[in-house]
C-alpha cells in the first residue's frame, strides 16, 4: 500500500518585498542603531534574494512592536495563508474540505491556542470530527517533516485523506532592538508563505516513502528562536553551511538507507533553500554537480526563505517542469535536525 500526493497548493500573502525595498527600509531602521550594518548590507546582494512576501505591509515595521503585536498579526496571517493554500491544494485534489479525514498543521512563528486549523475550521468546512494534529517547533524542517507525519497518517487509516498546511511568517520577528548579525541576515533572507498538500492511499500521484529524522546531539545553539518580551529572536548561526558540508552527506546516506536507496537510485534531490551559501554547501555534500539545484535558488529568489513551506515550493516548481523519477525531499531544522522523505513521481 502506498501514500500518494493528490494535490500540492503554495500560496504568499499579498505584501510584495523587493530586495531593494527590504535593504532601504532596514538601513533607515537599523543602519543608526548598529554601527556594522554598512559592513553586513552587501548580503542583502549576494544572498540569491530578489523578492519577498509579507503578511503586513511594510510601514507596520517602522515602530517598534511588542510580543502580543507581533503574535496579532501571525494570527490573522497565518489564518488567512492556511485557508487559501489548504483550498488551493483540495482544489487541485478534486475535493472538497468536509471529505478531510486529518488535518497536521505546521507552524513555528508564531503561537495560536486554538490552533490555526480551527480558527480556519468555519471558513473551510471541515467537518466537526476532523482529526486535528498542530505541530510546533520544527523551523525549517517542518514542511519535509510534516509532510512525513502525513504521509504515515494516511497509511494508518487506509482511504482516509489527510491535509497537511505548512504556514510561516517569519518576517514578523524582524527587530530593531536586539543588534546581533543574525537578525541582519534574517532581515536579509526571511519571508513569508503558506504550503499545504493533500494525502490518501487512494487515487493517483507521487507515491510517498516513510520519511526520516537525523538529529546531531549538542546542536541546540545552530538554529532556532529566542523568546523574550519583545518576541522570536533568531538563532542562525554562521556554521551551518560548513556543519553541513562535514555532516550532511552521512545523514543522507543513512536516509537513503532506511528507504532502501542508494544515491545512484536518486533522479533528484528536492532541498529546503536555507541560503544561496547553503545549497551551495548542499551540492557539495552531495556530490551534485555545481548549480545542479537550480529550483531552489529560483525559489530562494522569487520568496526568499519561507522557513517550514519553502521546500514544497520548490517540490511544486519541480512537478511542474515535468520531472520524474526517484525524488528524496531534504532539509534542515532546529535540534539541529535533518529531516528526509522519498518521492516518486511516476
Amino acid at each position: 500500500m502506498t501514500v500518494s500526493l493528490l494535490g500540492l497548493g503554495c500560496v504568499t500573502p499579498p505584501h510584495v518585498l523587493p530586495q531593494t525595498l527590504a535593504e532601504e527600509t532596514a538601513r533607515s531602521l537599523l543602519g543608526p542603531r548598529y554601527p556594522e550594518f554598512e559592513r553586513i548590507a552587501p548580503s542583502f546582494q549576494t544572498a540569491g534574494v530578489r523578492t519577498r512576501y509579507c503578511a503586513v505591509p511594510i510601514d507596520w515595521f517602522s515602530d517598534d512592536k511588542r510580543w502580543s503585536d507581533r503574535n496579532a498579526a501571525y494570527l490573522e496571517g497565518a489564518t488567512a495563508l492556511f485557508t487559501r493554500a489548504a483550498q488551493a491544494a483540495l482544489d487541485k485534489a478534486g475535493l472538497t474540505a468536509g471529505q478531510i479525514d486529518t488535518v497536521v498543521t505546521v507552524s513555528t512563528t508564531g503561537i495560536a491556542t486554538p490552533s490555526l486549523e480551527a480558527r480556519a475550521h468555519a471558513a473551510m468546512g471541515f467537518r466537526p470530527d476532523i482529526q486535528r494534529v498542530p505541530v510546533f517547533g520544527l523551523g525549517c524542517a517542518g514542511g519535509v517533516s510534516g509532510l512525513a507525519l502525513a504521509q504515515q497518517l494516511a497509511l494508518a487509516a487506509p482511504g482516509s485523506n489527510v491535509l497537511m498546511v505548512a504556514v510561516e511568517t517569519c518576517s514578523l520577528s524582524f527587530r530593531t532592538d536586539r543588534m546581533q548579525k543574525a537578525d541582519i541576515i534574517a532581515t536579509v533572507l526571511f519571508g513569508d508563505g503558506a504550503a499545504a498538500a493533500v494525502l490518501s492511499t487512494k487515487g493517483e500521484g507521487p507515491q510517498l516513502g516513510t520519511g526520516r529524522q537525523v538529529l546531531w546531539p549538542n546542536t541546540l545553539q545552530i538554529m532556532g528562536w529566542d523568546v523574550d518580551d519583545t518576541g522570536l529572536g533568531v538563532v542562525f548561526d554562521r556554521s551551518i553551511p560548513g556543519f553541513m558540508t562535514e555532516h550532511f552527506a552521512q545523514a543522507a546516506t543513512q536516509a537513503l538507507d532506511a528507504a532502501g536507496l542508494t544515491a545512484t537510485q536518486i533522479d533528484r534531490f528536492v532541498c529546503h533553500p536555507g541560503g544561496a551559501k547553503v545549497v551551495t554547501a548542499i551540492e557539495g555534500a552531495l556530490d551534485l554537480p555545481k548549480g545542479s539545484l537550480d529550483a531552489e535558488r529560483d525559489t530562494l529568489r522569487d520568496y526568499g526563505n519561507m522557513s517550514a513551506p519553502t521546500v514544497l515550493f520548490v517540490l511544486e516548481r519541480v512537478l511542474a517542469s515535468g520531472a520524474t523519477g526517484q525524488m528524496m525531499l531534504a532539509a534542515l531544522g532546529p535540534g539541529f535536525t535533518a529531516s528526509f522523505l522519498p518521492v516518486r513521481v511516476p
